[in-house]
């Protein structure tokens, strides 16, 4: 991207409540001071008149920028529950050749690893709200760097093994609850010879659990060539982040390199991290 283009705000999710307002004018705010021109979805915030479902038109909306070559680049301000009801009506071929990347996180993991198993696109895992957060100031320059292909910072993170030494493959995942509504369907990534990253925001060790009983089921740990943890942020707060690495190697097994970092997740001070693109981890 250069300085002076376009870059779209989208809501793929649930639409955003009117008290997100400030902040996503605050947002407009500094992608403006970064040179960066934000053009707003007609379908953002809820308005209380919403009857029902409304996935084709969210994906109309999103492929109106796909499809706009003005548009550089597309950040998804949203998450919840709703992403994977657009996923049946996206032009897969016209995202394919638009040379866009979208940027999202937590339940736009539905939306990332569809785009990377229909079109071969990367995406990024980041949710651009954190430039309008607390921690706005470092979030602000290391993405203004990355943005304009200064430095690398802003997908730079430090990690930990926890088991084997080193890993490296073609990312894919993201929120471990979201990733698993894909089971079954046409959009479930390969995960073969992949690194699989897995984060969450709520769930205690009962409900990760269950999502890490049913990636076993579906032979991930089998196929995957190696599992980055971010964070888990309500197991971790109740528990500590070794009972979380310890779940998952139960789950994993022996054999699987698996790593953890405090810098991939749903705080305000997490770093980006692309799908779709190949990663080499050492320890």
């Amino acid at each position: 991207m250069k300085k002076g283009e376009k870059a779209a705000i989208v809501c793929c999710s649930n639409r955003r409540p009117q008290s997100e307002r400030e902040k996503i004018q605050r947002l407009e705010q500094v992608l403006r001071g970064m040179d960066v021109i934000p053009v707003f979805s007609g379908r953002l915030y809820a308005d209380g008149k919403e009857g029902g479902p409304d996935g084709r038109e969210r994906a109309e909306e999103l492929m109106k920028f796909y499809r706009d070559d003005s548009i550089r680049e597309i950040f998804d301000v949203s998450g919840g529950d709703t992403a994977n009801e657009i996923l049946p009506y996206l032009d897969y071929e016209v995202i394919a050749g638009s040379g866009r990347r979208f940027w999202g996180y937590s339940d736009l993991t539905t939306v990332i690893n569809a785009i990377g198993r229909k079109s071969g696109n990367a995406s990024v895992l980041y949710q651009v709200k954190n430039l309008a957060g607390a921690y706005g100031a470092v979030q602000q320059e290391n993405f203004r760097k990355y943005l304009f292909q200064e430095s690398e910072e802003l997908t730079r993170f430090s990690c930990e093994f926890i088991q084997k030494n080193s890993m490296r493959g073609v990312t894919a995942g993201g929120n471990i609850r979201c990733l698993l509504k894909l089971a079954g369907t046409a959009y479930w990534p390969d995960l073969r010879g992949k690194i699989l990253i897995l984060e969450a925001l709520g769930g205690r060790r009962e409900q990760l659990i269950t999502y890490l009983s049913q990636l076993k089921q579906l032979g991930a740990f089998e196929q995957a060539a190696g599992i980055l943890l971010g964070t888990f942020s309500m197991m971790e707060k109740e528990e500590g982040v070794a009972a979380v690495c310890e779940l998952v190697r139960h789950f994993a097994g022996p054999g699987l390199p698996v790593a953890k970092t405090q810098e991939i997740g749903h705080g305000e001070d997490s770093k980006a991290v692309v799908i779709g693109e190949w990663l080499e981890l050492e320890g």
